[in-house]
């Protein structure tokens, strides 16, 4: 297991900016446990991830920092489980608030949906142009809450330290299949040359918005109807992950029809 993380790489892993880190540094929030005295360079443990998630966590509380940063220095372990514990309540309460308002939207957006597109059997299929992508591929099969939870800290861990820096990955990821084997992918936005990348080639690509269960059945009918509208065996197919709520996602498919190189 790794032991120290860069400042960028502390940042990627809770989702935040460098800058962000810096600050909370500044105001004694989250210190990383080892600076290198010539450079100034910060560098954080596990633990201190740990604690950076914490404290991102208690933001989207809309807790102030003050706050966060006393409750955390409270010499008195069981206080801050006490005080952790509460918050847990309130984030419940505050999901299940969204999590009702979030139903009360998808009924609205059905009827309008059903309104748009009227009964037609494919109403959901819609075509979508996509630019040439670069995704790196990982052994990893399908997404659990395991690696959905800062996954881009799995791809960065394919690759070697010192090239960290060639490397960056947007917010988005996905399953890809190819004669029968599935791998997730995560898109890159900055690479160099790798064994793990793959180029999507640009160009149109038939779509559908699924769920979990679902998926298999789609992607099925999804293939099937490429083959028989537009006469072609595509050679790979997509299922990106779209976050949806709390510990849950969707997925869009995408089978291309025309690529071009």
């Amino acid at each position: 297991m790794k032991e120290y993380f860069s400042i960028g790489e502390a940042a990627k892993l809770v989702n935040t900016t460098s800058e962000t880190l810096r600050h909370y540094d500044r105001i004694g929030l989250v210190n990383p446990s080892k600076k290198d005295e010539w450079t100034n360079y910060r560098y954080y443990t596990n633990q201190d991830i740990v604690r950076l998630n914490t404290v991102r966590a208690l933001q989207q509380m809309d807790l102030p920092l003050r706050e966060i940063k006393e409750v955390l220095e409270y010499d008195d372990l069981q206080k801050i489980v006490d005080y952790l514990a509460e918050a847990e309540k309130k984030a419940d309460a505050k999901i299940a608030a969204i999590e009702y308002s979030k139903s009360k939207i998808l009924l609205a957006k059905a009827d309008y949906e059903k309104k748009l597109y009227g009964q037609s059997k494919n109403r959901d299929i819609f075509l979508r142009e996509f630019p040439r992508r670069i995704i790196m591929l990982s052994s990893l099969e399908h997404p659990t809450v395991d690696n959905l939870w800062n996954y881009h800290r799995h791809f960065y861990g394919n690759i070697e330290t010192s090239m960290h820096k060639q490397f960056e990955f947007e917010d988005a990821a996905g399953i890809y299949i190819e004669n029968g084997k599935s791998q997730m992918f995560a898109i890159c936005s900055r690479w160099v040359e790798s064994d793990t990348l793959k180029v999507l080639p640009a160009g149109m690509y038939l779509c559908l918005d699924c769920n979990e269960e679902s998926r298999e059945i789609r992607l099925r009918e999804l293939v099937q109807t490429v083959k028989s509208q537009y006469q072609i065996n595509p050679g790979f197919s997509l299922q990106m992950i779209i976050i949806s709520g709390v510990l849950k996602w969707k997925y869009q498919l995408q089978v291309p029809i025309n690529p071009s190189s």
